[in-house]
């Protein structure tokens, strides 16, 4: 008798758009512009306290933008029959699978920036809010696709509620 595995296959997994990296950089460059000006006038007005605080958040910035491809990488959801799973995590690796009868609403959200690069989240709420999860970087159409897809199966398990 075989064991079932319990690691999903590698080709069940859907990445996030590959937009996400530039979309996630540019919120960093904003950042790292900010605080180059007040490094600047920390230097100008000889306030060394500013200037070691701007070098510092800088520093953390770079630090943060260097993972973004990392990030991305890590990203997936993957369909299953019974529920849907989120991986992502550099660092903190976390895994969220909820099942589609406990889905209570499934939001499409486009920011400015996600509309300039063609990009959607979808932010999903459910009973516990532990398992509340947004998958970034979506193409448009998919996370509509997505979100019509979790509400019609999700109406289909809620047997009882």
């Amino acid at each position: 008798m075989t064991t079932p595995t319990m690691a999903p296959r590698a080709e069940e997994w859907r990445p996030i758009s590959p937009k996400f990296v530039p979309y996630s950089l540019l919120g960093s460059a904003i950042w790292a512009v900010i605080l180059l000006v007040l490094l600047v006038i920390g230097v100008a007005i000889g306030a060394i306290v500013l200037w070691i605080i701007a070098l510092f958040f800088l520093l953390l910035i770079l630090a943060g933008a260097s993972l973004t491809w990392l990030q991305y990488r890590t990203m997936g959801y993957q369909l299953r029959r019974d529920d849907l799973v989120f991986k992502r995590g550099v660092i903190n690796k976390r895994v969220v699978a909820i099942p589609y009868g406990r889905l209570q609403l499934v939001d499409v959200r486009r920011g400015a920036i996600e509309r300039v690069f063609g990009l959607s989240s979808i932010h999903i709420v459910t009973a516990a809010s532990a398992a509340n999860i947004t998958i970034p970087g979506l193409p448009v159409g998919e996370g509509e696709q997505l979100r019509d897809h979790l509400i019609a199966v999700a109406e289909t398990r809620r047997a009882g509620l």
